[in-house]
C-alpha cells in the first residue's frame, strides 16, 4: 500500500473541522479502535500463514488510521474518544475461529469501514481531511482485493451467481413490479448481486454472533445475542430460498467455523458495541438494496428485515446506554438550553 504523506496534517490550518469532518474521524477512530482489539486476539490463534499476513495487513491498516485521527484530533483540540483498549480484550484466551473464518470477517469489516469512507469523501472539504478519507479508501480497496485472492485461491468462497449475457436490449412490461400476484419475472442482475451480498454479510454476522453468545458474561446481553443470531438465520433462510427459487447459488454458512470455546476474548462492552455496529450496517445494506429492487416481494422482505433488526440495534443501544458505556458523538450546539441558563 502506497504510505500516506503524513506531512501534511502537521500543517498548521486555521480552518475549523465541519460537522461532518467531525462525525466521521470520530466514527473511524471509534470503528479501528474496536477493530484493533480484535485482529490483536484474532493474530494470538492463526496458523496458515496467507491468513496470517492478511490479519497483519489489516491491523496495520487500522494502527495507521487510529495514528492519523489523533494527530488531527489533537491539532484540533478534539478530545481523543475513548473507543476501546487492552482492557476490552484478552490475548490468552482460547481459540473462538478457526483460521477459516478471519478472511470472511476481514472482508465484512472492509466493506463496513468503505461504508463510512464512500459516504465521508463528498462531504469533507478540508484538505487534510479530504487525503485522509482518500487514503482509507483507497488502501482498503487493496486490502479487499487481497482478501478475495485468499478466499478464492483457498477456496473459501463462491462468486456470484453466474446468470446468460442478453442476447437483445428488451424493455420492461406491466408485470415487471409483480411479486405476489399474476405472472412473477426473474430476478434480475443487481437484485441478485444484492441478495448475494446481504447472504454473505449475514452467515459472517451470524457466525460471529453465535460465537458471542457462547462467550458473554452479561446474560441480559447473552439472550440479545441469541435472539439476534436466530434473527440472522431466519433472514438468511428467506435470502437463500429467492435465490434457489431461480436455481442459483449460495453463499454457505460459516457456523462450523465457530470453536466450542466458552472463555471470552472480549469484554462484553466492545462485543455490545460490534454487534450495534454490524447490524447498523445491515441496515445500509438494506437501503442499497430496496434501491435497485424492482419486486414487491423482495421490497417486502427486505422491509420487513429492516424493521427486525432496527429494533435489535436499538435493544443493544438501550443496555449500552444503561450500562455506561455510550460515548456521545460530537453533537451541535444545544440552544434552549444555553437560552435557559
Amino acid at each position: 500500500m502506497q504510505p500516506i504523506n503524513l506531512d501534511s496534517y502537521k500543517t498548521d490550518t486555521k480552518e475549523p473541522l465541519t460537522s461532518a469532518e467531525m462525525g466521521k474521524l470520530w466514527a473511524t477512530y471509534m470503528g479501528n479502535s474496536m477493530a484493533k482489539c480484535i485482529l490483536n486476539y484474532y493474530l494470538q490463534h492463526v496458523e496458515d500463514p496467507d491468513i496470517k499476513t492478511l490479519l497483519e495487513n489489516a491491523l496495520k491498516l487500522t494502527e495507521d488510521l487510529l495514528k492519523i485521527t489523533t494527530e488531527i484530533f489533537t491539532k484540533d483540540n478534539f478530545p481523543i474518544p475513548k473507543g476501546f483498549g487492552q482492557e476490552d480484550v484478552n490475548l490468552n484466551a482460547p481459540r473462538l475461529f478457526q483460521d477459516e473464518y478471519y478472511p470472511h470477517y476481514l472482508k465484512y469489516a472492509a466493506k463496513a469501514g468503505m461504508s463510512i469512507y464512500s459516504v465521508a469523501i463528498p462531504l469533507v472539504f478540508r484538505k487534510d481531511v479530504r487525503e485522509f478519507f482518500t487514503y482509507c479508501m483507497n488502501s482498503t480497496m487493496e486490502l479487499i482485493e487481497q482478501i478475495k485472492e485468499i478466499l478464492m485461491n483457498k477456496g473459501l468462497i463462491i462468486k456470484p451467481p453466474i446468470i446468460p449475457v442478453p442476447e437483445n436490449v428488451e424493455f420492461v412490461h406491466d408485470d415487471f413490479l409483480n411479486g405476489y400476484f399474476g405472472h412473477v419475472r426473474p430476478l434480475h442482475a443487481l437484485e441478485i448481486a444484492h441478495f448475494y451480498d446481504n447472504i454473505e454479510n449475514n452467515v459472517t454476522s451470524k457466525a460471529l454472533i453465535m460465537a458471542f453468545a457462547q462467550v458473554v458474561k452479561d446474560e441480559k446481553i447473552r439472550k440479545l445475542f441469541e435472539w439476534g443470531r436466530d434473527m440472522t438465520a431466519e433472514n438468511v433462510q428467506h435470502y437463500m430460498q429467492m435465490l434457489h427459487d431461480e436455481n442459483l447459488p449460495t453463499p454457505s454458512f460459516l457456523d462450523d467455523l465457530v470453536t466450542t470455546s466458552t472463555f471470552s476474548p472480549f469484554s462484553d462492552k466492545i462485543m455490545l458495541f460490534h454487534k450495534m455496529d454490524m447490524f447498523s450496517m445491515k441496515m445500509r445494506a438494506f437501503g442499497n438494496s430496496v434501491a435497485v429492487n424492482g419486486r414487491h416481494d423482495v421490497g417486502f422482505l427486505y422491509t420487513r428485515s429492516f424493521m427486525k433488526i432496527g429494533r435489535f440495534v436499538e435493544d443493544a443501544a438501550k443496555i449500552y446506554i444503561e450500562k455506561g458505556w455510550m460515548e456521545r458523538p460530537p453533537h451541535a450546539v444545544n440552544r434552549d438550553k444555553i437560552e435557559n441558563d
